[in-house]
């Protein structure tokens, strides 16, 4: 098996069948599934069946091949690789800033409306901040919600503050429809993003083709960073 997986990391064996994949719904929709296309076409032979879902799924009891995280992995029975590194931002509407002003450090952030995210390990009522991720500060606000795209959104209109991973918020951060904040500690970096699969540390030639073309892509400076400092 090890030795066909070589194979096919070198182009000897053609990759074929059917890729289940599970991904988290914002970033399959904005990172995953547009590299699809040139993924398949070198690839002609296999079929991805993609799910999107922000819930926690059994690789193994539902027959996945592949999933992609980002944070922390809980299940340690999984073979994981890192694909790239993922950090957080703290960011609001110029609208909303101007109204509720600019918090400078993360104690302010009490007396702001704050979105929060449910499907946290601290869901919704609590940030992490520091590069050790031991500060947390209770946040309040008028909408928590388990899609971060939703709350996004909301942000843009002008309800209130949210911290989301940078690949949510870099293009609206470098149109100017949001604008990151900078407080006395950083946001916690979130743990990054990997691939995990069930199984031997050699995975099948259509996992190792796929983990392996992901590698390529977030490994290096990710566009999202890109966009920022544009």
């Amino acid at each position: 098996m090890a030795e066909a997986d070589s194979k096919a990391a070198a182009g000897a064996v053609e990759v074929r069948g059917t890729l289940r994949l599970n991904a988290p719904v914002s970033f399959g929709v904005r990172e995953i599934a547009p590299l699809l296309p040139q993924f398949t076409r070198a690839h002609p032979a296999l079929t991805v069946d993609l799910s999107l879902s922000d819930h926690y799924v059994d690789l193994v009891e539902e027959g996945w091949d592949l999933a992609v995280r980002i944070g922390e992995i809980r299940n340690s029975s999984l073979t994981v690789r890192r694909l790239g590194a993922c950090e957080s931002v703290v960011c609001a509407a110029p609208s909303y800033l101007k109204e509720r002003g600019t918090p400078k450090t993360i104690a302010e952030l009490a007396s702001h409306n704050c979105l929060g995210y449910t499907l946290l390990r601290a869901p919704g009522g609590r940030w992490l901040f520091g590069h050790d991720r031991k500060t947390g500060v209770e946040i309040n606000g008028n909408l928590r919600a388990n899609n971060a795209d939703a709350l996004v959104a909301a942000a843009i209109g002008g309800q209130g503050i949210i911290c989301q991973p940078v690949f949510l918020v870099a293009r609206e951060i470098a149109a100017g429809s949001l604008v990151p904040i900078e407080l006395d500690q950083p946001a916690a970096l979130v743990d990054g993003i990997f691939a995990l699969y069930p199984g031997p540390r050699h995975p099948p030639a259509k996992v190792r083709a796929f983990i392996d073309f992901l590698v390529e892509r977030f490994q290096s400076v990710p566009h999202w960073y890109r966009q920022l400092s544009a």
